[in-house]
């Protein structure tokens, strides 16, 4: 039988293996902790989209003719809001197209939402709409109400004309934009001598 001969750099190293041992042990247990983080509850389903959709481009139909094309980087809808919208928060790009599929108008936003039930779109930031005249059309905020055909805002508006700047507060026009009325206004008009 052999004697083990404990010598007092084997007594050491024993004490720091077991040091050691128990360190990582330690910090095992403080790594691993046993709370888990959980997302907050969603109360109401209302506030979730039931459909988002990033990078689109899609086309809309009315009685069976291509009317418009949008294009958007995100487009979310929320059907269980009330009133339901769509909501296009990154942007908005729409053309209008007439029977031969020609670009008719133009409408380009920073925000805009579409209340389907009342089909009704409200268009926020940098507002920008080219009519079939051609003419130009500027604010930041404007409302599309397609049920009565009508485009509307209280706000500040510029209007460019081939001969003309109009600007002024509060603007009505049919949808088309071939019609319309500024409250308020001033301008810049050519005038013959």
């Amino acid at each position: 039988m052999k004697l083990l001969k404990f010598t007092e750099s084997t007594y050491t190293r024993s004490t720091t293996i077991a040091l050691l041992a128990i360190v990582v042990l330690i910090l095992h247990s403080s790594c691993s902790s046993d709370s888990k983080s959980t997302a907050p509850v969603i109360e109401s389903s209302d506030s979730l989209a039931v459909m988002s959709t990033y990078g689109v481009s899609t086309l809309i139909s009315d009685s069976g003719r291509i009317s418009y094309r949008i294009d958007a980087d995100e487009w979310r809808i929320f059907h269980k809001r009330n009133p339901p919208y769509w909501a296009f928060e990154k942007g908005v790009y729409l053309e209008k197209y007439d029977r031969e599929m020609n670009v008719e108008a133009t409408i380009k936003c920073d925000t805009a939402y579409y209340f389907n039930e009342q089909k009704l779109w409200k268009l926020i930031g940098n507002v920008n709409i080219k009519n079939p005249k051609n003419e130009r059309f500027y604010t930041n905020l404007m409302y599309w109400n397609q049920e009565k055909e009508l485009i509307y805002s209280d706000s500040y508006i510029k209007i460019e004309q081939a001969d003309q700047i109009t600007e002024g507060v509060g603007f009505s026009a049919n949808q088309d934009l071939s019609v319309w009325q500024i409250k308020n206004t001033k301008g810049i008009y050519a005038i013959e001598e």
